[in-house]
C-alpha cells in the first residue's frame, strides 16, 4: 500500500531523500557515527510523503518544499532522540536508541544537532509563516512530554487530558507537515485548512495505533508488550477499562503504582489483561475508526483526484499498519 500512496511523488521522494542524507551530516566523528545509525534507515517516511502530497495538492512542488519536508523529519527524527533519554528507552524502530549505542549525554547533543539543522532547512523555505509554525511545532512537542509528565502525579484517568497529549506529542507534526506543503505548494486558504484537519485527525491515529500495539506481542513493532505501562504511560485502552468499571478499585490502585513506576512486570501483565478483558483495545480501535471517518470527508473536493485517492490510502495506511 505505502508504494501505492508514494507513486504520484516518487520522483520528488527521490530528490527528497538525496537531500536529506546530504543535509544531515557532519566531520565530527561521534556525531557522524550517531546520524549514520539514524539515517541508515529512512523509513516510511510518512511525513515528508504527506508534505509533498498536500504539496502536489497546491499544485507544485518546489525545493523549497523538500527543505520543509527534511526540516518535518528532522524535528521529528529530534524529538525521538530526547524522548529516549527521557523514557530511558534502549530500543528504537526495532534497532538501539541513539542514547543505548552511546550514552545520555551525548544522545542529547545529537538530538540538539539535529534540531538546529530543521530549522537550517526550514529557514531555506524563505517563508516566515513556515518558520513560525516550525517554531511553534518545536514549543507543542515539547509542551505535549511535559503535559505527559505531569500527569503521573494525577490520581485521574481522564480522556480528554490523553487526548491533549497526543495532540501535542503527535498530531501537531502531521497537521505542520500538511500546512508546510500546502501552503508552499500554493493551495488556497480553503485547502490549507481542509488538510491541516485531516492531518491533525491522522495523527490522532496514528498514535492511536501506536498505542494498541503495546497490547499485542505478536506484531513487530520494535518494543515489547507493556512497553507504554513500564514508563508509567496509561494510554486510552486502560484509561476506557478504569473508567467503565469503577468498583475495581484494585486495578485503579494498580494503575497508579504504574504511573508511579512501582509495578512489578507481573502487576503490569494484571493490568494489560484486564484492559483486554475488560474492552479497552475494542473501544479504541472504535474510537480511531471515528476519527478516520471524520478525516475522509475532509478528502472530498480535492483539486488532484490521484492525491486525493493517495491522501485516502494514507490514511488507511495508518489505521491498518502493523508495525
Amino acid at each position: 500500500m505505502l508504494e501505492e500512496i508514494q507513486q504520484p511523488i516518487a520522483a520528488e521522494l527521490e530528490r527528497y531523500k538525496a537531500l536529506f542524507r546530504t543535509a544531515l551530516h557532519s566531520d565530527n566523528e561521534l556525531l557522524s557515527a550517531a546520524l549514520s545509525h539514524l539515517t541508515r534507515k529512512l523509513g516510511k517516511m510518512m511525513r515528508p510523503t504527506l508534505v509533498i502530497l498536500c504539496a502536489r495538492e497546491g499544485g507544485r512542488v518546489t525545493d523549497e518544499v523538500l527543505h520543509a519536508a527534511a526540516g518535518m523529519e528532522m524535528l521529528h527524527t529530534a524529538s525521538l532522540v530526547h524522548d529516549d533519554v527521557v523514557d530511558e528507552s534502549m530500543m528504537r524502530r526495532g534497532q538501539r536508541s541513539v542514547n543505548a549505542l552511546f550514552d545520555n549525554k551525548a544522545a542529547v547533543l545529537v538530538g540538539d544537532f539535529i534540531t538546529s539543522m530543521a530549522l537550517s532547512q526550514v529557514a531555506l523555505t524563505r517563508h516566515l509563516d513556515i518558520v513560525d509554525r516550525m517554531a511553534h511545532l518545536g514549543q507543542m512537542l515539547a509542551d505535549g512530554e511535559l503535559l505527559q509528565l505531569n500527569i503521573t502525579h494525577s490520581s485521574a484517568f481522564s480522556e480528554q487530558a490523553y487526548y491533549d497529549v497526543i495532540a501535542r506529542k503527535t498530531a501537531v507534526l502531521f497537521e505542520t507537515c500538511a500546512f508546510a506543503g500546502a501552503t508552499l505548494g500554493g493551495a488556497d486558504a480553503d485547502t490549507v485548512q481542509r488538510l491541516q484537519r485531516f492531518a491533525h485527525l491522522v495523527g490522532l491515529c496514528f498514535q492511536m495505533r501506536d498505542d494498541i500495539f503495546d497490547f499485542d506481542e505478536n506484531l513487530n513493532v520494535g518494543k515489547p508488550k507493556g512497553n507504554d505501562l513500564q514508563e508509567g504511560k496509561l494510554t486510552l485502552p486502560v484509561i476506557y477499562a478504569l473508567n467503565t468499571q469503577p468498583s475495581e478499585d484494585h486495578y485503579r490502585h494498580l494503575a497508579l503504582r504504574v504511573r508511579a513506576l512501582e509495578a512489578s512486570r507481573l502487576e503490569i501483565q494484571e493490568l494489560v489483561d484486564f484492559t483486554i478483558q475488560s474492552g479497552g483495545i475494542a473501544y479504541a480501535e472504535g474510537e480511531m475508526q471515528r476519527l478516520a471517518e471524520e478525516a475522509r470527508t475532509l478528502l472530498r473536493d480535492l483539486r488532484d483526484p490521484a492525491i486525493a485517492h493517495a491522501l485516502d490510502l494514507y490514511l488507511d495506511f495508518v489505521i491498518q499498519r502493523t508495525a
